[in-house]
């Protein structure tokens, strides 16, 4: 009996087996290098409220010639009922992170032709926010006078403080003005488009809008953006989207998705690639006799 091939296809089907956590870990690795970035940014963006506040006043301006002005009612409207402020409240500091994760994770089981060029847009609209953030400073409307900070106003009945989100007492990590664009509004934005191409169910492609729509009057409603950074928020994971798409196409990243395959966390694997129990001889076969019937 020939064991040749039984033998050498053992490493190549351990290589199928623990392929997807290394790719798991260097996802998570990824993932951390964005949120320590993020922190990064914060340390280089300009803290000078001065022309942070003269942005604002700026972006309101183009507001009122785009006739899209409406912070003022959205923000009574979060403010003057308690349940509502509550709600955006856990809604602003949360769901953010919650939802964007599970859907890596549901686009991750999947398989990476669905995974990997959603996590490319992701990622490349979320850079392309942070170098907003460090060129362009820009206070949000919880700084001017005639707007409420409603996560301040809430700030008892949950686990963030004064400084927008961020949890009670670690404040100093989060950049207060790191208002235009919204990638509240461009995450939620990002798992509505997800679901949009990938989810089989219509129920979840609806519930997938309501939570960009929703997250858009959240992040209005509470004080913490401009309707306009919610707009530019969405252009920028548009065109994140757009450039993913474009790079799935070059070598270069092909080359890259090749060094470690991963069609699925699960891949399926060649029966005939699994060593079995019968690529070990027996004693009967050593001595090439046949064994008894």
């Amino acid at each position: 009996m020939n064991n040749a091939g039984a033998v050498r296809t053992a490493p190549a089907y351990a290589r199928n087996r623990f392929a997807p956590w290394l790719r798991a870990l260097l996802e998570v690795v990824l993932i951390l290098g964005l949120w320590v970035l993020y922190s990064l940014a914060r340390l280089l963006a300009d803290t000078n409220m001065v022309p942070a506040l003269r942005r604002a006043q700026e972006l309101l301006h183009l507001e009122k010639i785009l006739g899209i002005q409406w912070e003022v009612p959205i923000n009574q409207l979060f403010t003057d009922h308690k349940v509502l402020g509550l709600a955006g409240s856990y809604w602003y500091a949360s769901l953010h992170y919650v939802v964007t994760a599970a859907v890596l994770v549901w686009l991750w089981r999947l398989g990476a032709d669905r995974y990997g060029p959603a996590r490319r847009a992701l990622v490349i609209g979320t850079l392309l926010g942070l170098l907003a953030y460090i060129s362009l400073p820009t206070a949000p409307p919880r700084f001017l006078a005639g707007y409420v900070d409603v996560l301040s106003l809430h700030s008892a009945d949950g686990w963030w403080g004064g400084d927008a989100s961020a949890p009670r007492g670690l404040g100093g990590l989060t950049n207060e003005l790191a208002a235009f664009p919204s990638l509240h509004a461009g995450w939620s934005l990002w798992v509505a488009l997800a679901l949009q191409l990938y989810a089989t169910r219509r129920w979840v492609r609806v519930l997938g809008w309501l939570y960009a729509l929703g997250t858009a009057v959240v992040i209005v409603g509470t004080g913490n953006h401009w309707v306009i950074d919610a707009v530019v928020g969405w252009m920028v994971i548009l065109v994140g989207w757009a450039l993913a798409e474009a790079l799935g196409h070059l070598p270069l990243s092909r080359a890259l998705d090749r060094l470690l395959p991963s069609h699925s966390p699960f891949p399926r694997v060649d029966p005939h690639e699994i060593p079995a129990e019968s690529a070990v001889p027996t004693p009967a076969e050593k001595h090439g006799t046949s064994p008894a019937p």
